[in-house]
C-alpha cells in the first residue's frame, strides 16, 4: 500500500503541481493542497478551524508555555481559529505536504448527535489546537479521500461521504473531544467559539469583553478564563492578532496604505498599530511587501 507521501506526491504530479507553493483547493468542497518546497522560520499566522493530515515534512507551534510538533504521520485538529507562531521544516531535502479539510458544523453536529445516542460522551481538556498519530482506520479513509482527489467523478459520487467518515475517525481518536466540545451547544468550548466567528467578522468594530462575555451568557470572570482555556491567549490580545493579521493582508493583497489598513481593521491609532504590527511580525507595514514577494 503506498504512503500517504507517495499518494500526495502523486496527487501533485497527477494535477502539475509540482512547482505549487501554498495551499490550493482540490475538487473536493472544503478540501485543500498543502505544500511548501522549502522550511519557513518561526511567524506569526492565523490557523482556521479544520483538520490538517500531514503526508511529509513537520511544522512545531509555539506557545507562551509549550510547544506542539506534528508531521508526517501525524494530523493536527482544530476546533477553532487561534493565533499563533509555527515553523515548518522539510525532512530529507522533500517538500512540506498535507490536506487540510473544514469542518461542515452540519455533518459534525448530525455525527456527535449520533454517536451520543450510542456512548455518552464524557468532558476532555478543553483546548483549541491538539495533535494525534494517523491509525489504521484513519490512513485508511485518508488513502480513499486522496484516490477520490484524482477522480472528478470518484470525488462527485464518494467525496462527502468520505469526508463524513474522516470527521468520524477523528471523533472516536484520542483528540476527538475537541469537536464533540464544538458541538455542544451550551458548553463552555461551543460558547467561545461561537465568540471567535463574532470576533472574525466583526474585528473592526468596537469589540469589550464585558459585551463578548454577555452575548454567549457567561460571566466576565468565566468568559476570560474560557477564552484562554481554549485559545492560550486573552480576548483583547487574540483580537489584536486578529485585526494585524487582517491588516496584513490588506496591505500584502489590496496594497493598502498602513494608515488605511489600521483604521479598516479597527485601530484608531495610526502610530499605535505601527508599533504593534512592527513587534507582532518584526517587520515595518512597509517591509512585509519586500519580504513575501521574495
Amino acid at each position: 500500500m503506498p504512503t500517504i507521501a507517495n499518494m500526495l506526491q502523486q496527487y501533485a504530479e497527477h494535477n502539475d503541481l509540482l512547482n505549487f507553493e501554498g495551499v490550493r483547493k482540490t475538487i473536493i468542497p472544503g478540501v485543500y493542497f498543502h505544500r511548501a518546497s522549502k522550511s519557513s522560520p518561526r511567524q506569526p499566522l492565523i490557523y482556521n478551524s479544520g483538520i490538517i493530515l500531514v503526508g511529509q515534512g513537520h511544522k512545531i507551534i509555539h506557545f507562551p508555555d509549550h510547544q506542539i510538533k506534528y508531521g508526517a504521520g501525524d494530523y493536527l485538529v482544530l476546533g477553532v481559529p487561534v493565533p499563533l507562531e509555527c515553523e515548518a521544516f522539510t525532512d530529507n531535502g522533500l517538500p512540506v505536504m498535507g490536506v487540510v479539510i473544514d469542518i461542515n458544523p452540519a455533518t459534525l453536529h448530525k455525527l456527535v448527535n449520533q454517536m451520543g445516542e450510542h456512548t455518552p460522551f464524557t468532558s476532555g481538556q478543553m483546548s483549541g489546537v491538539q495533535s494525534a498519530k494517523i491509525d489504521g482506520a484513519m490512513e485508511q479513509v485518508t488513502h480513499r479521500l486522496l484516490s477520490a482527489l484524482n477522480s472528478p467523478l470518484e470525488a462527485d459520487i464518494f467525496g462527502e461521504d468520505i469526508i463524513k467518515e474522516l470527521v468520524y475517525r477523528v471523533l472516536c481518536g484520542p483528540q476527538g473531544h475537541t469537536l464533540i466540545g464544538l458541538a455542544m451547544h451550551d458548553g463552555h468550548y461551543a460558547r467561545i467559539a461561537r465568540t471567535l466567528s463574532t470576533m472574525h467578522k466583526s474585528y473592526a468594530d468596537q469589540i469589550t469583553v464585558e459585551g463578548l462575555a454577555e452575548e454567549v451568557n457567561m460571566s466576565v470572570s468565566s468568559f476570560h478564563r474560557a477564552f484562554k482555556q481554549v485559545t492560550f491567549e486573552s480576548p483583547l490580545q487574540y483580537l489584536k492578532k486578529v485585526r494585524l493579521a487582517k491588516a496584513k493582508e490588506l496591505i500584502i493583497n489590496n496594497g493598502s496604505k498602513a494608515n488605511e489598513a489600521a483604521l479598516k481593521v479597527g485601530y484608531t491609532s495610526p502610530s499605535q498599530f505601527s508599533r504593534e504590527f512592527k513587534r507582532h511580525f518584526n517587520k515595518t507595514p512597509s517591509e512585509v511587501i519586500p519580504q513575501l514577494q521574495s
